[in-house]
């Protein structure tokens, strides 16, 4: 059986002066996902993401989250959501439990002690909880940042590009924490451009300019492109990407490490014309499955820059 609906909303819009950034979004996200936003930067994530949740007002449109209207309640919404920017905002000479309690205080978080000792221990903090939090790694802030959000035992959290530039361990212990309070009920709204972060989501939705172009699981949204992907490798790749995007049937092409993915929906022309490009060429290539990465690419070379122009 599925789980309740967290989030409800269509037909949402939202203007920053003449500019468009949100085009009727229409989504839906069940408790206890993790629900991935990805697009290039200034498609409309972080505005899209505020909006589903109270945080910022929609022109138009409709919709509740958490049981609640996005419009006429979002002040009891807020309450209720844990919100991770980008950006460490915590205080650099305070120590770890000293941000903690700081922000339990603003928040007039209950019994604040207990709740402080409670999230340095369930975050693994416990053994830091004197240590500085100007003198800490970038894997170890993005843990107090994530803690602090946790304090109030939110229904919702948000984050913003969390684990931009931490290393990659840490990355996977965050996403091991996601994951666990995900079990324990908490639905996840977070924005990412990292491929691997987006196929640890139950779901994804990718946007541009404002607009919501696919959603759905990793795999739905690769099979609803009906993709043909092959994989070209040798030597004197460079160069070869601009002229293959030229080509008869060649929607998508990119380097991939020491490789060159090219993509299509014309299974049949696509092939034709590499295998004319690349004839004489001492080159390799193979058709391979499309990965989520290629669905992605293909989406954003199709898609208009938000600055103006095609990203093609």
């Amino acid at each position: 059986m599925d789980a309740p609906l967290a989030i409800d909303v269509s037909g949402l819009n939202k203007h920053f002066g003449d500019k468009h950034v949100v085009k009727n979004l229409a989504l839906q996200v069940r408790e206890g996902e993790i629900f991935g936003f990805l697009g290039p930067n200034g498609s409309g994530k972080t505005t899209s993401i505020r909006l589903l949740c109270g945080l910022l007002t929609p022109d138009s449109g409709r919709g509740t989250c958490l049981g609640l209207d996005v419009v006429k309640d979002s002040a009891r919404i807020k309450p209720q959501v844990g919100y991770m920017t980008q950006r460490f905002s915590l205080w650099d000479d305070l120590s770890i439990e000293e941000n903690l309690d700081f922000i339990a205080r603003m928040f007039g978080v209950a019994d604040r002690r207990r709740a402080v000792t409670r999230t340095l221990e369930e975050l693994g903090l416990a053994s830091r909880r004197r240590q500085l939090a100007g003198t800490l790694s970038g894997g170890w802030k993005q843990r107090l940042a994530l803690a602090s959000c946790l304090l109030h035992r939110p229904r919702l959290l948000l984050l913003d590009e969390p684990t931009a530039g931490v290393d990659p361990k840490a990355r996977r212990d965050f996403w091991e924490e996601i994951h666990h309070l995900s079990a324990s009920g908490i639905t996840v709204l977070v924005s990412t451009h990292y491929m691997d972060e987006a196929e640890r989501c139950h779901r994804l939705a990718y946007l541009s300019c404002g607009q919501l172009l696919a959603s759905g699981t990793a795999e739905e949204i690769v099979s609803s492109l009906r993709l043909n992907t092959w994989e070209i490798s040798g030597h004197k790749l460079h160069g070869l990407t601009s002229i293959l995007r030229q080509l008869p049937g060649v929607e998508m092409a990119a380097s991939f490490g020491t490789a060159l993915h090219a993509s299509g929906r014309d299974a049949a022309l696509l092939q034709t014309s590499l295998e004319r490009a690349l004839a004489g060429r001492s080159l390799h290539m193979q058709p391979i499955p499309p990965s989520l990465e290629d669905a992605f690419i293909h989406l954003m070379q199709g898609s208009q820059d938000p600055y103006g122009g095609n990203r093609h």
